[in-house]
């Protein structure tokens, strides 16, 4: 019977159906043939605990933000920041790129927001210079990913609630390797760069620095707040997004004046759109997960390899990792994060994994699966934005993939890369 499941959950997904539909149809399945005895009104309170955790009221808020600095001015004074500081080292262009990529997914917790607002103004600046279009697309779609490491980060939210993980110590421990993948994608471009023989663009003056800072002095409040005010104990994650949207209303509405009252309008129901479709998988695949769990199917499935890996923390890492680098391959993270975090959790609980330190990893699987083929849905975002086809989309991205995969090692083998921003904030 869960051959046919999953055969069933494949077919529906190749004629093009969105991925809720194959979980809804996998969990129906199970109801009907008795592979897991509930009822519909077993699955229906499934889901609607699936979305009733306070914590979620987090993601429109982030999303309602992103999408209100997107609109205004916020993308581009943080670019210009960037630029005057580092466009002058060799390989700055995409340098640049980089750090602006992962200053704006500080501020904005969204991977597609951020190749949108990034990828527009840097990829033609990036192809006058010189850089192919492959490396480009690349580079653009990988750096962005890094949102989902350095807070504010849906992925986090999504598995602080399933594994019911402090979140606020999750945002904390994104921080670091979030800036280690940065600096790993600069030594790559700068290297590549070098090779290439494409010269660095001309030194900012101080005094033009300056001005790029006073124009991004404000943008970048947005991590103060969202970081600092979670590290300080004065906000709550919750509290912290709600923060984040007034700030941005107050910068781009009455500040910057590059929002106007009627556009908020559009912007919510923008917002309102992509929370939707958030909050149907968070339910669908929280009714999955319970259903496999009722099914016994962990325990089928997980009981040999957690007695084959034992006390091994090291050999558990890498078989989470791995599990959800080859699920995120194929599915959308958020799904893979709701249906994989609740089986292996008797793992983490049997080796005595840190949840904080195995949160990061799982969200790190979850970024090289946003820009990694098949299904990365930064891809499609990269596609449908700058009207490029598949191929040409992901030509470039190997050398990106190669160094998030070495970050994941690395990471591994130095937990304390994750956990020394948490265990200072609980000191």
């Amino acid at each position: 019977m869960l051959t046919w499941m999953a055969v069933i959950m494949i077919v529906l997904l190749l004629m093009g159906y969105p991925m809720m539909v194959p979980l809804l149809v996998a969990t129906l399945f199970m109801m009907l043939t008795g592979v897991s005895f509930f009822g519909p009104d077993q699955a229906i309170s499934w889901m609607v605990s699936g979305v009733g955790s306070w914590v979620l009221a987090a993601v429109p808020m982030f999303i309602f933000a992103a999408d209100i600095m997107t609109k205004g001015h916020t993308a581009n004074r943080l670019l210009d920041l960037v630029s005057a500081c580092a466009g002058h080292l060799r390989g700055g262009l995409p340098i640049t790129t980089a750090v602006s990529c992962a200053l704006f997914g500080s501020v904005s917790g969204s991977t597609q927001a951020t190749v949108v607002a990034m990828g527009q103004p840097m990829r033609p600046r990036l192809l006058a210079k010189g850089y192919s279009d492959s490396f480009a697309l690349a580079l653009i779609i990988n750096a962005s990913d890094i949102a989902l490491l350095i807070p504010p980060s849906i992925g986090f939210i999504v598995y602080g609630v399933i594994s019911k993980t402090s979140i606020g110590d999750l945002f904390l421990a994104g921080i670091l390797p979030g800036l280690i993948i940065l600096t790993m994608f600069s030594v790559y471009c700068y290297i590549g760069s070098r090779w290439q023989g494409i010269e660095p663009e001309a030194r900012s003056s101080w005094g033009e620095r300056g001005q790029a800072l006073r124009r991004a002095i404000l943008p970048l409040g947005f991590p103060i707040i969202v970081v600092g005010g979670i590290y300080t104990g004065a906000f709550s994650p919750v509290e912290a997004s709600a923060m984040a949207v007034l700030y941005a209303f107050v910068l781009e509405v009455v500040i910057y004046r590059q929002v106007s009252l009627g556009d908020l309008w559009s912007i919510a129901v923008s917002t309102g759109l992509v929370t939707a479709v958030v909050f149907i998988l968070v339910a669908v695949g929280n009714a999955f997960s319970q259903t496999l769990s009722s099914a016994d199917v962990p325990e089928m499935l997980l009981g040999p390899v957690i007695e084959s890996v034992g006390s091994n923390q090291m050999a558990a890492l890498a078989l989470i990792a791995l599990a959800f680098f080859v699920g995120c391959m194929f599915v959308d993270p958020i799904v893979v994060i709701l249906v994989l975090t609740p089986l292996f959790a008797p793992l983490v609980e049997e080796t005595g994994l840190n949840p904080v330190h195995v949160g990061v990893i799982v969200v790190l699987q979850a970024a090289i699966g946003s820009a990694t083929p098949p299904f990365g849905c930064d891809i499609f975002t990269a596609m449908a934005v700058f009207r490029r086809p598949y191929m040409a989309v992901i030509r470039g991205t190997p050398p990106f993939i190669a160094i998030l995969l070495l970050a994941t090692v690395i990471l591994m083998m130095f937990p304390s890369l994750s956990l020394w921003l948490p265990q200072l904030g609980q000191g």
